[in-house]
């Protein structure tokens, strides 16, 4: 059988980590609603703002029993329009593994605009280490529904809470497939671009009132709820993340950070960058992120040279490397970094995704092995085959400082 896009590659000289660990994996899409939650679309200032039911769309990765048939992934590419099929290694609907349950949680929150395939590598891959990963369809935020730039500033980190609140409560029903499988306790967060900009919130990094105050990006009084210091933004910050990881985090070259706000971060945080970021920043953009969280203990992993799309974004689909009638560049700049191979820097990504979560979520204590490390790997980092940690740079701030 011919598999096409595939998203669960290994290459032969990926980092030790990266590779599948010994659980198979069950995957099922589920509908959500977050009930009540405010209309950002249609919200202006001066009345009060109107409200809607949420619906999110997820992707559910989970410890399963069944061999079958390579997963099928249907989505849709950058343009909104184009269908593809990925391929993936889960089975669709297999039977749940309880063997090792209750299972950690990472949730997993994409870009804007995205989707939740565009990050399912790390949900394939971090299941098969005993975790249930679930990935969000970010309503205003996808490729087919694009909408104004207020909803995802405002829904992003308040969705990502209400993912782990809705696997709680399928985990805690007597029946169903994630009856009794979830440890929502022990979370971790993943996000990318917009995704990374909701880690930042969620993990204690309230923006600044200037931000909130900014009526070009969203009416005033919307973005309040995220400011440092509110009582709002105190009540979002969620206790069962233990972890952050923001790969690309949008945001603090536009100030919506100050180093009182990002002061709030106590979690440990891994930060994922490219040293050219063209969107987020680097220098002011997520190293500056990395220098003012002082009191999270805290990695910055800087792929040097590589751009925005750096280690979160699947292999660009076959069909993304065709012009899209619907868009001015190729899809496939959606998804390629131009030095940097996709594969290789999923990788990475899931190697060091491995090694923080373990430590700080599982409490392995042997994955420092791999998280202690020089900054600039002048002899070869554990866990890499000889002189492949070239061209990655590691650094690494404790708390207070």
């Amino acid at each position: 059988m011919e598999y096409l896009n595939c998203i669960d590659r290994i290459r032969p000289d990926a980092p030790n980590l990266a590779a599948f660990g010994a659980f198979r994996v069950g995957v099922r899409t589920v509908e959500a609603v977050n009930r009540d939650q405010i209309d950002v679309l249609n919200a202006k200032s001066g009345v009060p703002f109107p409200r809607r039911d949420r619906n999110l769309t997820l992707e559910i990765w989970y410890p399963g029993k069944s061999d079958g048939d390579r997963a099928r992934y249907q989505t849709l590419l950058r343009d909104g329009h184009t269908k593809a099929t990925l391929t993936g290694r889960a089975v669709r609907n297999g039977e749940p593994d309880r063997s090792g349950a209750p299972y950690p949680v990472i949730v997993i929150s994409h870009g804007y605009p995205g989707n939740r395939h565009l990050l399912s590598h790390f949900g394939e891959n971090l299941t098969s280490k005993g975790y249930i990963c679930v990935a969000v369809d970010h309503t205003d935020s996808l490729y087919q529904d694009q909408a104004e730039f207020a909803s995802t500033l405002v829904n992003r980190p308040i969705d990502q809470k209400f993912v782990l609140d809705e696997i709680e409560r399928l985990s805690s029903l007597d029946t169903g497939f994630l009856s009794g499988m979830a440890d929502c306790a022990n979370a971790g967060l993943i996000g990318y671009s917009m995704g990374g900009y909701g880690v930042i919130i969620s993990a204690g990094g309230g923006i600044t009132e200037n931000a909130a105050h900014d009526r070009e990006a969203a009416p005033p009084g919307l973005l309040d709820r995220h400011v440092a210091g509110s009582r709002s933004h105190k009540s979002l910050v969620d206790e069962r993340f233990k972890v952050g990881i923001a790969i690309a985090p949008w945001g603090m070259e536009r100030d919506i950070w100050d180093r009182d706000g990002l002061a709030g971060i106590q979690i440990p945080l891994l930060l994922i960058a490219g040293s050219e970021d063209e969107v987020s920043g680097y220098e002011k953009g997520v190293k500056a992120i990395f220098e003012g969280a002082a009191n999270s203990d805290r990695r910055l992993l800087t792929f040097v040279s590589a751009g925005h799309n750096v280690a979160a974004p699947i292999p660009a689909p076959v069909e993304a490397w065709e012009p899209s009638p619907y868009l001015d560049f190729v899809p496939f700049d959606h998804y390629a970094d131009p030095v940097w191979d996709t594969v290789r820097m999923n990788n990475i990504a899931q190697h060091f995704a491995t090694a923080f979560l373990g430590k700080y979520v599982k409490d392995q204590n042997q994955m420092a092995h791999y998280l202690d490390l020089p900054q600039e790997p002048q002899d070869d980092w554990r866990g890499f085959p000889p002189g492949t940690s070239r061209g990655l740079e590691l650094r690494r701030g404790k708390p207070g400082k």
